[in-house]
């Protein structure tokens, strides 16, 4: 089977590592990739939002089948496109990713069909988001309608700050992703990633982790697309995962498809383990990114079995997936300046080094290679350092073994106390 795989980022070195060892698998390319993804894929130098250059791609090489990693070409409507020219491929449509491309869709969407969520107001006009404002309390939850790569999330302390950001909001800080913005009431608790596959009838559960989304320890500094990661997480337990499946991931299956927006994908929950049980935060459409490295290292069945059963629409009849025991944590090295502005082209040494030591996998992210071979940083977050081990303490400190013994990257920075929450707690 030749298959594509769209997206340049860890997520997609992960599944790419993953793809390529399907014994159904004879081809892999990827579209753009990375320099990571180029040592086990042919990778194809076409931007993954440019769909009319995609669709000749696919056209070009008659792909059996086409994965999309990230949200971008599903918002576009790139999996409607392919499915219109009778191409197989993973991912929901332009009208079920609005799960993640439009925040008031899903907000709304809870509404009816009686999923627990925070409670919310959306607004187009700043006068009347900041007089919803003045009913809450603080903190408050201001978040962009639209896409934003993971950061159009801000919690101000205070009422004046809030009201601040909202201007700032609708002044473009996100671009049109802020021209509509959801106000939500701030919950208390963990939050966990959990991680379903649809089909558009059901769903198989996956695995839930921990993503640390702020910039640097203790949880501070401003969101960023995720610093690490870790699985299994203490807070997220069997009847939390099934509490989840039954009140959040199966309502949501049955709603779609009830309003003639069946959803074939990944189902990404952000949830919030409240005092009153899971509430959704938000969906996601596709794959976590730090989440999915984690997730593919535990994984032992095979990816594709799972993926070619949800297009088909057979879920149902694939095998429950079989993960491996031991506790995995994905450590993310960032270029200095993330989220904010950061140097590209810097050199980055020691990478071999570190896939060498035991349990230890560097997946790519935003890498690129010299003329000479020199491997070069090219984005924000650059390098995906998984570790796996008996104990999540052991896979912790082989991780950041890694990145402080190997990894030879002066112009790169991690956060220090990834998985902090569950290592307290042992």
């Amino acid at each position: 089977m030749k298959v594509l795989l769209i997206g340049s980022g860890g997520r997609e070195h992960a599944l790419a590592w993953k793809i390529d060892q399907s014994e159904q698998v004879s081809e892999l390319h990827c579209a753009p990739g990375n320099a990571g993804i180029a040592e086990v894929a042919a990778c194809v130098p076409i931007k993954a939002d440019d769909i009319i250059s995609l669709l000749g791609l696919i056209e070009r090489e008659a792909y059996d089948f086409v994965v999309v990693g990230p949200e971008q070409p599903l918002a576009l409507g790139l999996v409607d496109a392919l499915q219109e020219r009778g191409v197989r491929v993973f991912g929901p449509t332009e009208a079920a990713a609005q799960l993640e491309s439009s925040k008031s869709f899903t907000k709304d969407f809870c509404t009816r069909y009686n999923i627990p969520t925070a409670a919310y107001g959306v607004f187009t006009e700043l006068t009347e988001a900041k007089a919803y404002l003045k009913t809450m309390s603080a903190p408050y939850v201001l978040k962009a309608d639209g896409l934003a790569a993971g950061k159009g999330v801000v919690i101000p302390e205070t009422l004046s700050e809030a009201e601040s950001e909202l201007e700032e909001f609708f002044s473009g800080k996100f671009g049109d992703a802020s021209t509509k913005v959801v106000i939500e009431e701030f919950m208390t608790g963990q939050e966990v990633s959990f991680f379903a596959i649809s089909d558009g009838k059901t769903a198989m559960p996956l695995i839930g982790a921990q993503d640390h989304k702020r910039a640097f320890d203790g949880d501070n500094g401003p969101n960023t697309g995720g610093m690490g990661a870790y699985s299994p997480t203490p807070v997220f337990t069997q009847k939390a995962m099934e509490t989840v499946m039954n009140d959040i991931i199966l309502p949501t299956v049955f709603g779609m498809h009830k309003d003639s927006n069946p959803f074939v994908g990944v189902l990404f929950a952000g949830l919030m383990m409240t005092p009153d049980g899971p509430k959704l935060i938000e969906y996601n459409a596709r794959f976590g990114d730090p989440e999915c490295q984690v997730i593919m290292r535990l994984l032992q069945s095979d990816l594709m079995d799972i993926l070619l059963h949800a297009e088909a629409g057979t879920l149902a009849a694939c095998p429950a997936p079989a993960w491996f025991s031991e506790p995995t944590v994905n450590i993310v090295m960032a270029a200095k300046g993330y989220p904010g502005s950061y140097d590209k082209g810097t050199v980055i040494k020691g990478v071999e080094t570190a896939n060498a030591m035991d349990g230890v996998t560097v997946f790519h992210a935003g890498t690129s290679r010299g003329d000479d071979g020199t491997l070069l940083s090219a984005g924000g977050r650059v390098l995906n350092i998984t570790s796996q081990a008996k104990t999540l303490e052991a896979a912790v400190a082989q991780g950041y073994k890694a990145v402080d013994e190997a990894i030879d990257w002066p112009d790169g920075f991690v956060r220090r106390d990834i998985a902090h929450h569950a290592l307290k707690k042992t």
